[in-house]
C-alpha cells in the first residue's frame, strides 16, 4: 500500500511527488510554525518546481478545510461515545484541532501537490 509509486508514500513520507525521492519541506514538524512550511523551491534528486504558479499553496486551504471538518466530526463522535456532553465535547474538539494544526497544515500541501504532479519512473 505504502510502496513508492504510490501517491500516499509521497504524502506519508515528505516526498516529492514526482520522483518520490527528494524531500518536500526543509524541516520536520515543529512547533516553530515558522519552520513548519518552509518547501524547498525545487525537488533535490528530480528538480521539479514545487511552487508551480505564484500563490499555488492557497488551494490547499480547501484541502486543510476538509481535513479540519473530517478531523472534528471523529472527535465528536469519539467524545459522544465516550459519554462526554456537548461542552466538554467542544473542549475537546478545539483542542484536538489546536494541536493537530501544524500537521494539517503541512498534510493539505502534500495532498494538494499530490493531486497536480503525478510519480514518473526514472528511466534508465
Amino acid at each position: 500500500m505504502l510502496k513508492k509509486g504510490n501517491k500516499l508514500f509521497s504524502i506519508f513520507f515528505n516526498k516529492c511527488p514526482q520522483c518520490q525521492e527528494g524531500r518536500f519541506f526543509k524541516y520536520g514538524v515543529t512547533l516553530k510554525l515558522k519552520n513548519n512550511l518552509k518547501v524547498y523551491e525545487n525537488c533535490e534528486s528530480c528538480g521539479l518546481k514545487y511552487m508551480i504558479e505564484p500563490s499555488f499553496f492557497y488551494g490547499a486551504m480547501y484541502v486543510s478545510y476538509a481535513l479540519t471538518v473530517a478531523l472534528a466530526v471523529a472527535v465528536f463522535v469519539i467524545s459522544y461515545l465516550i459519554g462526554l456532553d456537548l461542552i466538554e465535547s467542544f473542549v475537546a474538539i478545539f483542542v484536538i484541532l489546536v494541536a493537530f494544526t501544524p500537521l494539517i497544515m503541512r498534510l493539505s500541501r502534500l495532498i494538494y501537490i499530490n493531486m497536480f504532479v503525478h510519480y514518473k519512473e526514472k528511466e534508465t
